[in-house]
């Protein structure tokens, strides 16, 4: 079964190549496609400090993507794990799924901040985050993963 999703958007500005850290003072603006969307389906989102961007990432070589395991950044000393086991960037259908601050809203343009996506980047989709929706419980996770996320932001 084959699934084809239309962007609805692009970011533009923020960084030009994908690095491993340093996003959280990035900022970018997606500018959403008035073919796709009308001026209506902003309306409402500058209530939210937060939104969540869905986004393909365009520059990953189909050659690149990884389908069974290996070491989070090429490091050896943290464990070799299963591509769905990490958030790396080599994905299978190479979607990126990160929540960021909503600084503007601008019409159909939306100036974000810490956008882990590069210019160029299409957008599939923005949701409002609400905490509703965030993990109940206790959340658990691999100490290496703290290490990998230190400089992340």
């Amino acid at each position: 079964m084959a699934i084809v999703l239309e962007p609805i958007g692009v970011v533009r500005g923020g960084r030009a190549e994908a690095v491993d850290d340093g996003w959280g003072a990035v900022e970018a603006d997606i500018v959403l496609d008035p073919a796709r969307l009308s001026p209506e389906a902003t309306l409402g989102l500058q209530s939210y400090s937060h939104v969540v961007v869905v986004f393909h990432m365009h520059k990953v070589e189909e050659a690149a993507v990884e389908r069974g395991a290996r070491h989070p950044r090429e490091r050896t000393d943290w464990p070799r794990l299963g591509i769905l086991a990490q958030p790396a960037r080599l994905r299978p259908n190479r979607i990126g799924v990160t929540p960021v601050a909503l600084v503007a809203v601008d019409g159909l343009t939306l100036r974000v901040r810490g956008l882990d996506a590069v210019d160029g980047t299409p957008v599939l989709d923005v949701k409002p985050w609400i905490t509703g929706f965030a993990p109940r419980g206790v959340v658990r996770e691999p100490a290496w993963t703290r290490e990998l996320m230190r400089d992340y932001w």
